[in-house]
């Protein structure tokens, strides 16, 4: 597809400046629909009375055409040899030309001349909307009589009576080609070609393309809509393109973002026409910043998904051709939203881009991988705290109770767009009785609300890239040693304390890199470091989401980089603890770099290490095998707990713990129950199966049920019960 809209031979950005910098659309909305308009009188305004002139204009032309053929005693319409009108010499007659042959006398030449003298032709004028119609368009003098005369068979009921007469043909009561070429002005026969703009860009359509010059020509009907001064989106891409609505207010941060956008359609090059990549944040925050251009522009926004590029050439050909018109009439830049997408898509996609001629932002999370000119790239911009807490505030204005040092608090956790924080508000109004209700207003802590609201909208996104547990577990369900419970209690301390210390007390500023809070478990399976977690979890008032390694790290290259970034780019919005499990899948010792894999394997280390280090949260590794780590890997974790396989006593202490004092028991010794050599992941399970298989006999828990829940647990971990363990039980 070419890119000559503006001229006939220029440039589309050309078209729309036409339209954006002037008076172009002087009635209505870019969002309503327009109905047929039934006749020249019934449009309103000085534009409906300019354009209803303009149609009387042409059609005194179709008059004047009928008359001059009436007069030489000829068909109108119609050349001598029979066949259709041949364009005529504007600048010497209005007649018909002739072959010289055919021509009356040189004498009976100038006497009709010197008696019915041909007049000098009128420029018409028109609407502004026509005016911008051939700026944008290029039309030339004829095309535009042209466009008149099609739609003057739409808003005048007289024209079908005379375009008949004109034609000679009272069955032709409507405008061809033909009849065109012999009563229009500077009449060319190249408007007729379907890389003319009237064809090109559908401004005219015919019935029949097969009959050229005489078959039915109608203007599109967004045309004439237009034309009268009712624009509206193309019904055509209904479905395919919504309406973005333009932010009230908007981060400073995303305001310079936004002034990008606009300067990259501005300062547009030949190699990336019109084209701006916007990369990074959501989806909504990206349209707000592309919407904001837009106004700064003149322009309206649209949005568009990658998944409704058709992959059929004529088909996307056809769309973009429809859209880039529409582009120019509204006048309406395109955000094309660019997702996952197989093999043959991302060629329709790359294929829609580069036709693109019009304002153009590609929107994505990351990035494209692309060797084709991409224009100006724009990354949105992280919002500091002060512009946060200003959007916290703003939100949570109406609501009581509402502490300044809340927000503070609410800032530090969370890095929420302004949208989200807008719906954070909305639920916690929701939440919140009104003041006339007889509920206990103090029962529902407004700060609470907002923290939860916060973590229910940080969620959006992870869910789907880990398991969530809802902490429950507290400091007193652990059985560590005081050294362990104390390394547990300080990493707490440096997330809870993080804003004051790195940013009140300005450490942030002096050490800049590896201010991230990050952890490593090791022990062996079911020794407490899940549990662990979730006390600290609790303790935070945060969500865990726990992230299997083994399922994120693959085989193919640069791909087990893009699910880490997935994840930790989720989790930065609420600064949710992150348990990456079963890390030896992707941290054993780093070996030399013998081939490819080797050089790539490390580098999804180091890529892990660099996000831990930069995550505004809380991440902890777990591992087996703490030995095989490489040590330059271990220099990089703040913390290291070890969770050693638990001794007698406090396996005694974990029986204790795990069995409730309501449930029904007999003779259960925890003393005894500790001679199983088993970690606390194990105690658990037996205890509760030992409790299911007393119930199942309407028994109280006894030593016995015990036994027979640990030679199933003993089965599973392919061990036998030792005389030992189970001495003194039954």
């Amino acid at each position: 597809m070419d890119d000559s809209m503006g001229t006939r031979d220029g440039h589309a950005s050309a078209a729309a400046d036409a339209i954006a910098g002037g008076d172009a659309i002087a009635n209505g909305d870019a969002n309503a629909g327009g109905d047929s308009v039934a006749g020249g009188d019934s449009i309103p305004g000085e534009d409906g009375q300019a354009l209803a002139a303009a149609v009387q204009a042409v059609l005194a032309r179709v008059d004047a055409h009928a008359s001059r053929a009436t007069s030489n005693g000829s068909r109108p319409g119609a050349s001598p040899s029979g066949g259709a009108a041949a364009p005529r010499d504007a600048a010497t007659t209005d007649e018909p030309t002739t072959p010289a042959a055919q021509q009356p006398p040189t004498g009976a030449r100038e006497r009709r001349t010197a008696t019915h003298p041909a007049p000098a032709p009128k420029a018409i004028s028109g609407p502004a909307t026509l005016d911008a119609l051939v700026a944008c368009f290029g039309l030339s003098t004829f095309e535009r009589q042209l466009v008149l005369l099609a739609a003057a068979a739409e808003l005048d009921p007289t024209a079908a009576a005379r375009c008949a007469a004109a034609s000679g043909d009272p069955t032709r009561t409507y405008p061809t080609f033909s009849l065109a070429l012999a009563a229009l002005d500077e009449p060319h026969w190249s408007a007729l070609t379907p890389v003319s703009p009237l064809r090109r860009w559908r401004l005219t359509e015919l019935d029949d393309e097969t009959r050229l010059t005489t078959s039915r020509l109608r203007i599109d009907e967004r045309i004439l809509h237009f034309l009268a001064g009712s624009p509206y989106l193309d019904a055509r891409l209904h479905g395919l393109l919504r309406r973005a609505q333009t932010p009230q207010t908007l981060p400073a941060s995303y305001g310079r973002a936004a002034d990008r956008v606009a300067a990259g359609w501005n300062e547009s090059r030949p190699e990336a026409p019109l084209r701006v990549e916007l990369v990074g944040g959501d989806l909504t925050t990206r349209t707000d910043i592309a919407a904001t251009a837009a106004r700064r522009t003149g322009l309206a926004l649209y949005v568009m998904t990658s998944d409704d590029v058709p992959t059929d050439a004529a088909e996307r050909d056809r769309l973009a051709r429809l859209w880039q018109r529409e582009a120019v009439l509204l006048p309406a830049a395109l955000l094309l939203e660019v997702g996952e997408m197989d093999r043959e898509q991302t060629a329709a996609t790359d294929a829609f881009i580069d036709a693109a001629a019009v304002p153009l932002v590609v929107s994505s999370p990351d990035p494209r991988p692309t060797g084709r000119p991409r224009g100006e790239r724009v990354t949105v911009p992280g919002l500091d705290d002060t512009e946060q807490l200003a959007l916290w505030a703003d939100a949570f204005a109406d609501i009581p109770r509402i502490q300044k040092s809340h927000l503070r608090s609410l800032v530090a956790q969370f890095q929420l767009p302004p949208h989200v924080i807008r719906s954070a508000a909305a639920a916690v109004l929701r939440d919140l009785p009104d003041a006339d209700t007889d509920a206990d207003t103090d029962a529902l802590d407004p700060t609470e609300l907002a923290w939860r609201a916060g973590l229910i909208e940080a969620r959006i996104g992870l869910d789907e890239l880990g398991r969530r547990i809802e902490p429950e577990a507290a400091w007193d369900d652990l059985v560590l040693a005081d050294h362990q419970s104390r390394i547990l209690r300080e990493v707490v301390a440096h997330v809870r304390q993080r804003a004051t210390v790195h940013q009140e007390w300005g450490f942030a500023a002096t050490l800049r890199r590896g201010l991230g809070v990050t952890a490593l478990f090791a022990g062996g399976s079911g020794t407490g470091k899940t549990l662990a977690a979730e006390v600290m979890a609790k303790e935070l008032g945060l969500d865990l989401f726990i992230i299997d390694l083994s399922q994120v790290v693959s085989k193919y290259i640069g791909e087990t980089e893009k699910n880490l970034r997935k994840v930790f780019d989720a989790a930065e919005r609420g600064g949710a603890l992150l348990l990456f499990d079963e890390a030896d899948a992707l941290f054993g010792k780093r070996s030399e770099v013998k081939d490819s894999h080797d050089r790539y394997a490390n580098l999804e280390v180091s890529y892990l290490l660099m996000r831990m280090e930069a995550y505004r949260g809380l991440a902890i590794l777990t591992t087996n095998m703490k030995k095989a780590l490489d040590p330059a890997f271990m220099r990089r974790i703040r913390f290291v707990v070890d969770f050693p396989f638990p001794g007698e006593s406090e396996r005694a202490e974990i029986w204790r713990r795990v069995l409730p004092a309501q449930a029904p028991m007999k003779d259960i010794d925890p003393q005894r129950l500790a001679q199983l050599t088993v970690a606390g992941g194990s105690i658990r399970n037996i205890a509760l199966s030992g409790a299911f298989l007393a119930a199942e006999e309407g028994d109280r828990l006894q030593m016995r049920h015990m036994l027979a829940a640990a030679r199933t647990e003993y089965q599973k971990l392919d061990r036998s019960l030792t005389p030992s363990e189970v001495h003194g039980w039954v």
